[in-house]
């Protein structure tokens, strides 16, 4: 898988830069500016004089180096929204193109540097991190996933193959490529866990891969990018989906595994979170018999990508290393207990949880 590099350090613009890039390419007036947090790109919050509100987004350098895919991931986020997904959307420079190569100066000895940037439009909310977690709440981020995924099946664009993305390290199939990373957590517990998972992985996961169903996933439906708001009752709802970066051609099983892993990951208990989430996912997608044996060891297998991905990006990119290290927190514990408990003890709670969350709805 492709190796995680100089290439993927995130861009440094300055606000100055920033306001300039929006004013010039888009024709808006920035009256304010904010950073927003990122992994890899940067992102800033721009309000404007004509009164909207947008997110200015540079790629960092690897994918400006492939302006087809970012074109394609823009166009999947136009057809999510005209079939109701609530999702950002980019806005057309003032030429009609999607994105701009922008050049910078960059501070790791490269010199000139051409960035690739785009407008989306802003959505408000909370992330669901910050909100009490609900049955109901979790119920919804699942069936919500799924309604997605399922739309996504008819998304067609003639840049759709750039989303095959088979070499990418973030994908759940890149799995056995952690073997390559095990030495940011040499002399750590954590390796003989992480160790152990790749080779439940190889195990469980590879001989019934071929049974999954395929499809083109969001990737990264974590609990930051999941956007809530509180309806008229008071209870929060699902108000938009964003960082549609990680977008590739891949399995409904990785998507549900990777939903639940993020929503368990706030939770005082964490291993009840995925009861709802599963339930939710399943009033539209419901799992065939391969899935449903493999769910266990691949939300813990995102867990180890998380984790040991983390670590490597730190490695790379020190100044960031609040952000990229938000998982690992609570990250290591939840893997020590979803490990002891182990797959059996946790499947039981998930499916029974799944199945009388579902008849209650029913009632």
């Amino acid at each position: 898988a492709e190796i995680m590099s100089a290439k993927h350090v995130k861009p440094d613009f300055s606000k100055s830069q920033a306001a300039d890039i929006t004013r010039r390419l888009f024709g808006f007036t920035p009256i304010e500016m904010g950073s927003l947090p990122s992994y890899m790109d940067q992102n800033f919050y721009v309000a404007t004089a004509e009164g909207g509100k947008y997110v200015l987004k540079v790629f960092n350098l690897k994918d400006s180096e492939n302006p087809s895919l970012i074109e394609a991931q823009m166009w999947a986020m136009s057809f999510l929204l005209q079939n109701g997904i609530p999702v950002p959307t980019s806005v057309p420079t003032a030429s009609g193109q999607i994105t701009s190569l922008e050049e910078a100066e960059t501070d790791f000895g490269c010199g000139c540097q051409k960035y690739l940037v785009a407008l989306l439009t802003f959505l408000p909310g909370t992330t669901i991190s910050k909100v009490p977690s609900t049955p109901q709440l979790l119920y919804e981020a699942g069936e919500t996933a799924a309604r997605m995924d399922k739309i996504l099946l008819n998304f067609q664009h003639p840049y759709r193959s750039e989303l095959q993305r088979d070499q990418f390290i973030w994908s759940l199939s890149s799995i056995p490529n952690l073997e390559g990373y095990l030495h940011v957590v040499d002399g750590e517990p954590l390796k003989h866990v992480v160790k152990a998972v790749i080779h439940q992985y190889k195990t469980c996961v590879l001989p019934k891969r071929r049974l999954f169903r395929s499809c083109l996933i969001h990737g990264d439906f974590n609990d930051l990018n999941v956007l809530v708001q509180p309806d008229d009752d008071g209870h929060h709802r699902i108000s938009g989906i964003l960082d549609f970066g990680d977008m590739h051609v891949s399995y409904y099983i990785y998507e549900l595994a990777i939903v639940i892993l993020y929503m368990m990951l706030e939770q005082p208990n964490p291993v009840e979170v995925g009861g709802p989430v599963l339930a939710g996912w399943e009033s539209v997608l419901p799992l065939n018999e391969a899935e449903k044996e493999c769910l266990y060891t691949l939300v813990i297998s995102r867990l180890c990508q998380s984790l040991i991905l983390a670590r490597h990006s730190v490695m790379l990119h020190p100044d960031n290393e609040e952000y990229l290290m938000l998982t690992s927190k609570k990250g290591v514990p939840l893997l020590h207990l979803l490990w002891e408990l182990g797959k059996e003890a946790v499947e039981k709670v998930w499916f029974d949880r799944a199945a009388q969350y579902s008849d209650e709805k029913q009632l």
